[in-house]
């Protein structure tokens, strides 16, 4: 790995990389890169095996660094260097592997690597990028597109460096996905549709973000990358989720509300930002009062 990036090492030289994921992310085997003094102590004190770093400083025990001067181009290298494009030569990839009783409708894209499992129905003009597993009783609508890039990036004086993303999109047994909707691929590990979810159309779904079980996602739903939604969840029409949060097991998440913070599970949420429904209520009941009370104090003489 330092041969490959160029850059110079300290620390252990002879165990194995078995990964390259983001600092939240990590596991034992990893490597991971960090260029930000805000985040050095999180990135060394992380599961990371290896982490490629722009300063020299003391490695910890048991860890390797890659001291180079910019980590991100690294690690961005890295990842397609293990993970490159692939381009098609066909609609359907014959590396793809579709389950029996799969029925795959004209106009469909399925790319390289993917997986699809026994009974789903994929109707027309859908696309699968590369690498995309998908369980079985999946029914996918028209218009959605599953594993399209994260929207990452790093601003520099010139201009935007892309994250380039070698993660995947994984979709669990019986679930179904609305007509237009997109998932995005992890960045570096996977977005995962978990089993029983449902799914409206025109919902936007971002990187690396996890939708737990049975959950209820309606239209018009965008939801950031990095953010996990717990068993149980709804979440009606034109609900907008923040990036890097929690909305608990069995929360509601009424219409063109938009959350900006974790939420505590088994409640039922409304407003922007979204607060408890009944205290939003009662607060825009006083609200509707204001002009009654300031003609009153007015009258008054006030």
């Amino acid at each position: 790995m330092a041969a490959l990036t160029g850059a110079t090492m300290a620390g252990e030289p002879d165990f194995p990389i078995t990964g390259l994921n983001e600092i939240h992310m990590v596991e034992p085997g990893d490597i991971t890169f960090v260029d930000h003094p805000k985040y050095y102590a999180r990135a060394l004190l992380s599961k990371a095996s290896t982490i490629l770093i722009n300063t020299r400083v003391d490695c910890p025990e048991g860890k390797s660094l890659l001291i180079c001067e910019k980590p991100f181009d690294a690690f961005v290298a890295l990842a397609m260097r293990f993970r490159p494009f692939e381009k098609a030569g066909a609609m359907m990839s014959p590396t793809a592997k579709i389950g029996e009783g799969s029925v795959i409708q004209p106009g469909t894209f399925i790319g390289n690597h993917v997986t699809i499992g026994r009974n789903c129905l994929i109707h027309a003009n859908v696309t699968i990028y590369d690498h995309t597993v998908i369980g079985d009783r999946v029914v996918i609508h028209s218009g959605a597109v599953l594993g399209a890039d994260a929207f990452y990036f790093q601003r520099r004086p010139e201009g935007y460096r892309k994250f380039e993303s070698c993660g995947r999109v994984v979709i669990e047994d019986d679930v179904e996905i609305g007509a237009t909707t997109t998932i995005d691929k992890g960045v570096t590990g996977d977005t995962t549709i978990s089993q029983g979810t449902k799914m409206d159309n025109h919902t936007q779904v971002g990187h690396d973000t996890y939708i737990g079980r049975n959950c209820l996602i309606g239209a018009h739903c965008a939801i950031a990358g990095v953010t996990r939604i717990e068993d149980d969840v709804i979440l009606w029409g034109h609900v907008s989720v923040n990036k890097d949060l929690v909305v608990g097991a069995k929360a509601v998440v009424l219409a063109t509300s938009a959350v900006d913070k974790t939420l505590e599970g088994g409640k039922t949420y409304f407003g922007t930002p979204a607060e408890e429904a009944r205290k939003k209520w009662r607060e825009m009941a006083s609200i509707r009062q204001l002009p009654e009370l300031l003609k009153t104090l007015k009258s008054k003489g006030f």
